[in-house]
């Protein structure tokens, strides 16, 4: 059994595989194949030395990547021996807290706050406070609400959460407790508060830290390079019974320590057993060539080369424009001209940009050229509002004490259930000698009176078709569909010829159709509870159709996905790398930068294209430079296109020079260097003393070159200023 886990990992990976006992690091290059190492991993763990899997936890970052590992081990395992101990971190915490947040008088069937729902608290309570909107936003409260639990950590927990709590809070600190109150009378909790109630619990209740030490024998723990310190002390608390932990990950793919990550944490971890996964199988020898001249400058690094047994095949190019609207046509055109030749289809295309504005351009020359594209951003689909109400549906069918959704949907579509109808409920459901929620109370006193003039009736009907549709194993999507029509949510949109929202509908359901095929296993439904609780985690891409069609992102969108073929444009100065990131975080964010620009170049399987362009940056207000990164790539690796002219080139080392001596940066040795490479060598630039030719104005001397590049001529009616394009050599 052992061999024929084994037999197709190389030696490192069987290394990382059968190092089982103590700690461990595993140093996983870009696609080394880290996945398939834990996997076999679990299955190791349990196929050979027999470990029982509910004593395996194993945490990732994203629902997309712990569903892929759970399909993964069930691969390699028999059936039934992958357990819901396979999740990402926060969901870890749900199932921690669903068991043993009673201990702090909060039932098992808490609320999980997601951002609409805290805006809507929010709302509220500067309602109540009477805070006008025009002085201060939702948004401001919700960071200022982000940042104190962050700083307060478990204590707010302790001193304002708890049923018990009596902290009478300072005066600067009102509406942060009010929120807090809310949310202890809803008995909700955000993602912040998963996990600083989870460590209030270990921390405070002796007896259920070592019960949890002693079930969680082993940990693996994914993309450790993105985990912040909290999430760090989680995963030590929990690996104190025997000590093993296992934790896996590339420090040189951190892209959110400015989100707060600790990818320091991961460089300093002093490991019983250290492992190196540098054999890469995605990418040609080309781009790993690339994309390992780039890394190789940073500091805040384990020093790895990325190889491949792949043959060398295309080269890394480099394309020069003179501004981005002729950077975006040669992109588009490219892709055209490949995919008649039939190199490739759009769908295995991907154009990646450090920030989402760079899109315009590119997507106005799709459209010219009739590329079919889908653009990876905007509003987050599981945050707009049709889909929000019809989760609430889902929320209130799987928990009528969720008085959250029931807020939401109660008169969506209209009911007649106004303001005041909603007043007379809540003094209802508050002067109960026994509490109930919303909905309970709504199901007790429907035939009062107050809501006969309503059709509140035929709501608790629709929520309890559901709730038996469920009960009797009905698919989560064609019970939503059912009360959607019932409910006549979707008659409505189509009354109101409001297409987008009943195609977002209509996608939806389509996700809850992949979601229930994915996670199936056997004739066993898949359950409600699930569903939600994986959906309040998710994020825009977890489930985005494989169309045939070139895919617009960002950088940080594209980690942890693969291309044939990439496109990483606008690489120029201030934008690629940020200044506005390394004027607030100095050389951790150049560093993060690089490593951003790592990330990118090893998306790419056959094919990387880096584009940039001269002009004028609106966004930062100056003239475009190219990137260092594109610096620090050798010449003889790449194949440039159109070259850098010299005065561009030495004007970019400048810019990149005076910032650093503003801000007092280290520079290493990774400054471009002061002689112009053979990538910016002479390719008709202009310098002083050039004769050259205009089709008006004739022929002239050229008499100075600003640092934009405009030429200073001299003809015989005069001195003219002039872009070089539209002047001749002679």
């Amino acid at each position: 059994m052992m061999n024929q886990l084994l037999k197709n990992l190389n030696e490192r990976q069987q290394e990382a595989v059968q190092a089982t006992e103590g700690s461990v690091r595993i140093i996983a290059g870009a696609g080394s194949g880290k996945t398939r190492v834990i996997a076999h991993r679990y299955a190791y763990l349990v196929n050979v030395l027999g470990v029982d899997p509910g004593n395996i936890l194993c945490m990732t970052f994203t629902n997309k990547a712990a569903q892929e590992m759970k399909h993964r081990i069930s691969r390699l395992v028999d059936s039934g021996l992958v357990t819901d101990y396979v999740c990402t971190i926060h969901g870890f915490c749900v199932k921690f807290l669903r068991k043993e947040i009673h201990r702090l008088g909060y039932p098992k069937t808490f609320t999980i706050l997601d951002d609409e729902d805290k805006k809507a608290m929010v709302k509220r309570i500067m309602e109540a406070m009477n805070i006008d909107r025009k002085k201060s936003t939702v948004n401001k409260h919700l960071a200022h609400i982000g940042k104190t639990k962050g700083k307060m950590r478990m204590d707010y927990v302790a001193q304002f959460m708890l049923p018990h709590s009596k902290a009478e809070p300072k005066a600067d600190m009102q509406f942060f407790c009010n929120y807090l109150k809310e949310q202890l009378r809803l008995f909700a909790v955000d993602f912040d508060d998963l996990m600083y109630f989870t460590l209030y619990i270990l921390h405070n209740f002796p007896e259920v830290c070592k019960e949890w030490q002693s079930e969680l024998n082993y940990l693996q723990i994914d993309e450790v390079q993105d985990c912040d310190a909290d999430e760090w002390e989680l995963f030590t608390i929990l690996s104190g019974g025997l000590g093993n932990l296992c934790v896996v990950g590339d420090p040189d793919q951190a892209i959110y320590e400015w989100r707060g990550s600790r990818p320091q944490l991961f460089v300093d971890f002093h490991a019983d057993t250290d492992i190196v996964l540098n054999q890469n199988y995605r990418s040609t020898p080309d781009i790993l060539d690339v994309a390992n001249a780039i890394i190789s400058h940073n500091r805040n690094r384990v020093p790895k080369d990325l190889f491949t047994e792949k043959p060398r095949a295309v080269r890394v190019v480099h394309y020069h424009a003179d501004d981005d609207s002729k950077e975006c046509k040669w992109i588009a055109d490219t892709i055209a001209k490949a995919v008649k030749k039939g190199k490739g289809t759009y769908g295995e295309i991907a154009i990646l940009f450090r920030a989402a504005y760079l899109s315009r351009g590119v997507e106005q020359e799709l459209i010219k050229n009739g590329i079919p594209y889908a653009v990876w951003g905007g509003i987050r689909f599981f945050e707009r509002k049709e889909i929000k109400d019809a989760l609430s549906y889902l929320r209130l069918i799987a928990n009528p004490n969720d008085d959250l959704a029931f807020l939401r949907v109660c008169n969506v579509p209209s009911r007649k259930f106004g303001k005041k109808s909603l007043e007379w409920l809540m003094r209802r459901a508050e002067n109960l000698e026994q509490p109930m929620s919303l909905y309970e109370t709504l199901s007790a006193f429907i035939d009062s009176p107050e809501l006969r003039r309503t059709q509140m009736a035929d709501f608790v009907k629709e929520i309890e078709a559901g709730r038996t549709l469920i009960a009797k194993g009905c698919g989560i999507g064609s019970t939503l569909d059912q009360v959607l029509t019932s409910s006549g949510l979707k008659e409505e949109y189509r009354s109101d010829e409001d297409e987008d929202r009943l195609e977002n509908i209509t996608e939806l359901l389509h996700s809850i159709k992949d979601y229930e095929n994915s996670l199936r296993l056997g004739e066993e439904p898949v359950s409600l509870d699930d569903y939600l609780q994986d959906i309040a985690l998710y994020t825009n891409a977890d489930y985005r159709n494989n169309e045939d069609a070139v895919k617009l992102m960002t950088i940080h969108q594209a980690k942890g996905l693969e291309f044939p073929y990439v496109f990483v444009m606008g690489l120029n100065e201030g934008v690629f790398p940020s200044h506005r990131a390394i004027r607030e975080r100095l050389k951790a964010a150049e560093e993060e930068e690089r490593r951003l620009m790592y990330v990118a170049a090893t998306r790419a399987e056959r094919e990387l294209i880096l584009t940039e362009s001269e002009g004028y940056s609106a966004a930062n207000q100056c003239g475009k430079f190219p990137s260092r990164f594109l610096m620090e790539i050798p010449e003889n690796i790449i194949d440039v296109k159109r070259k850098i002219p010299p005065h561009i080139y030495m004007n970019a080392k400048a810019m990149i020079d005076e910032l650093n001596d503003q801000l007092g940066i280290e520079s290493y040795d990774d400054n471009p260097s002061s002689e112009v490479p053979a990538s910016a060598a002479d390719d008709g630039a202009i310098h002083i003393g050039d004769i050259v030719k205009h089709t008006v104005f004739g022929q002239g001397t050229v008499v100075g070159v600003k640092p934009n590049g405009s030429c200073e001529v001299q003809f015989a009616s005069g001195v003219r200023t002039l872009l070089p394009r539209v002047l001749t050599k002679e």
